[in-house]
């Protein structure tokens, strides 16, 4: 071992009493930390930071509960005008109905009245494409439950059986979602039909 690794304990304690008088080498440092002075400076800089923070903190929760109110706001305005510019465009279809009735009852002109109705009805038609609402097909086409609701069945030779073969109320998809069914009468085999298969 080397003279530096052997320190005698007289040493040793020669370097503790220096640190505990304070005659260390960096003793002419003062610390913070027995400065009164010092320690009030850091109190008040600490204090203020913690200020500054609590301000920060209030303000962001301010912001937030703003953010949250004018949320649930914009979301009930969403929800209550959301049909605002379906309506828009079906005023001129009712305007145009007004017009028809007050003609039909000036003058009994049947094609001028027809005329009229078609002219409506294509307004209400492109309303309704406009806004992507589609008419369900059935006619002719195959039963399916997710689109038509049977009304009755109808023995008939000349399509297959569970063909719609006419349709009483119209089904419409809105944006490809069902919002009402076609009401359809479907048809079933014949007796012809049932005596071939025998």
């Amino acid at each position: 071992m080397s003279s530096k690794q052997k320190q005698a304990p007289e040493d040793d304690l020669e370097v503790v009493e220096d640190i505990a008088s304070g005659n260390e080498d960096n003793a002419g440092d003062e610390r913070p930390e027995d400065d009164p002075q010092a320690l009030h400076a850091l109190l008040t800089d600490a204090r203020s930071k913690a200020d500054e923070h609590w301000d920060q903190c209030l303000r962001l929760q301010a912001d937030i509960e703003n953010l949250r109110k004018r949320r649930e706001r914009d979301v009930a305005n969403a929800h209550k005008f959301a049909l605002e510019k379906f309506a828009i465009d079906l005023l001129p279809v009712r305007d145009s109905l007004e017009m028809g009735l007050a003609a039909a009852q000036d003058s009994a002109d049947a094609a001028q009245l027809r005329e009229g109705s078609e002219l409506t009805l294509k307004m209400l038609t492109s309303a309704m494409e406009k806004y992507n609402i589609k008419e369900v097909k059935a006619l002719n086409e195959p039963f399916n439950p997710e689109y038509h609701e049977a009304m009755s069945m109808q023995e008939r030779d000349d399509v297959p059986p569970n063909t719609v073969v006419t349709v009483v109320q119209k089904g419409y998809l809105l944006n490809d979602r069902l919002i009402r069914p076609a009401m359809v009468i479907v048809s079933k085999a014949g007796s012809g039909q049932l005596d071939e298969q025998a």
